[in-house]
C-alpha cells in the first residue's frame, strides 16, 4: 500500500530533496559499506533460506506488487492476494514468465470480516517463509476532518477491518508454522504519516500506528525464536492511493522503494524504508505539534493534496483493486 507526499508541506519535501542528492555519494563511502555489511549480509541466500512461499496481500499494483514480483526474484514461489481475479491473474503471469517462480492467487475482499477461514484453507500446504501485510485502504486522499467522510460507519468497518483486522489475521494463520520452524519474516506496511498524530487523515494514521505497535510488541515476543517481524512506514512512493504523485527525491516508484527497503530489513523493528524517508520522520517528529495540527496549516495541507492529486486519483476512496 503506498503513501503520500501531500502530506508534507512543499518546503519539508524540498529540504528532502537537497538531502537525497547528498545521499547517492554517502551510499558510496567506505563507512556506509561497512555499515551495510554489518547489517544487512547474504540477502540474496537469506529470503530462500526462511522457506520456499512468500504470502503477499494487496499484490495487484502498487507496493505489493512490486514486493511480489522483488521476493520472486530473489526465488521465492509468491501467493498474491487482492480483491480482483483479472488483475491478480495478470500479475501472476508477468511474475511467472519473468521469474520462472510458482505463482499461487488467492481472491479476497479484505473489508469482508468472514475471509480469512477460506484463506487459511489454501495456505495450509505451503511452507511460508514471508508474509507482506501490505493491503491497506485510505478513505479518501483529499483529506477531511472525521465527521466529514462519507458513509463514516460503513468507512470506519472497512478501515479497521482492511487496516488492523486482517495483519493481526494474517500473522496468526502464519506465524505458527513459522514458530515451529523457528524463523520466518513478517513485514506490516504502515505509513510515514503514523509518525506523529495526523489530522485530517485522523482514522486512517491511527489504524496505521496500530500496525507499528503490533509489529514492535510481536517482535519483541518472538525475535529470540528466529522471527524477524519488521513495520515499514513510508512516506511518498507514487501509487494509485498517493494520487500518483511524480516520483522525484522525495517520492519513490514502488519498485525502488521495495528494493530500498528490503535492505533495511535486519535494521530493527520499524524502518521507514529509505535514508530520505527515514529523515523525513526525524523533520516531521521535530514540527511542534501545535504547529503540525494549526488550522492554517492543516488548510495549506488540503489545499496543496488538492492541487497536485492526479484526476487518476480523484475518486474519495483508494484501496488495491
Amino acid at each position: 500500500m503506498g503513501v503520500f507526499t501531500g502530506t508534507v508541506t512543499p518546503s519539508l519535501c524540498h529540504y528532502v530533496q537537497t538531502f537525497r542528492v547528498q545521499q547517492d555519494r554517502l551510499f558510496a563511502q567506505d563507512t556506509e559499506m561497512e555499515f551495510t555489511e554489518q547489517f544487512f549480509i547474504s540477502l540474496e541466500t537469506f529470503f530462500t533460506s526462511m522457506g520456499e512461499w512468500a504470502v503477499v496481500t494487496g499484490a495487484s499494483e502498487g507496493i505489493g506488487r512490486a514486493y511480489a514480483f522483488a521476493l520472486a526474484e530473489r526465488g521465492m514461489n509468491i501467493v498474491i492476494m487482492s480483491r480482483t481475479k483479472s488483475t491478480l491473474d495478470q500479475v501472476a503471469k508477468e511474475i511467472s514468465n519473468s521469474t520462472g517462480q510458482k505463482v499461487r492467487v488467492i481472491i479476497a475482499d479484505f473489508t469482508d470480516e468472514n475471509i480469512f477461514s477460506e484463506i487459511e484453507e489454501q495456505l495450509k500446504d505451503l511452507c511460508v517463509g514471508i508474509l507482506v501485510n501490505n493491503v491497506g485502504i485510505l478513505p479518501s486522499f483529499i483529506p477531511y476532518r472525521f465527521l466529514e467522510s462519507e458513509d463514516l460507519d460503513q468507512t470506519i468497518t472497512k478501515v479497521i477491518n482492511c487496516n488492523v483486522k486482517t495483519m493481526v489475521k494474517m500473522c496468526r494463520m502464519i506465524l505458527p508454522q513459522m514458530d515451529k520452524r523457528r524463523k520466518g519474516v513478517i513485514v506490516n506496511i504502515s505509513s510515514g504519516i503514523a509518525s506523529v498524530p495526523f489530522p485530517l487523515y485522523t482514522l486512517y494514521a491511527a489504524s496505521k500506528i496500530f500496525v507499528e505497535r503490533f509489529s514492535q510488541g510481536l517482535q519483541a515476543e518472538y525475535e529470540n525464536r528466529g522471527i524477524l517481524i519488521q513495520a515499514v512506514a513510508p512516506f511518498g512512493v507514487c501509487t494509485r492511493m498517493a494520487g500518483y504523485q511524480p516520483p522525484n527525491r522525495v517520492t519513490f516508484l514502488p519498485e525502488d522503494f521495495v528494493k530500498n527497503s528490503l535492505q533495511y530489513l535486519r535494521a530493527g523493528n520499524k524502518t521507514h524504508g529509505s535514508i530520505c524517508h527515514i529523515v523525513l520522520g526525524w523533520i516531521l517528529q521535530c514540527i511542534p505539534l501545535k504547529v503540525l495540527h494549526s488550522d492554517s496549516l492543516l488548510q495549506g495541507m488540503q489545499n496543496y493534496v488538492k492541487k497536485t492529486t492526479q484526476p487518476a486519483a480523484s475518486g474519495t476512496s483508494f484501496k488495491e483493486p
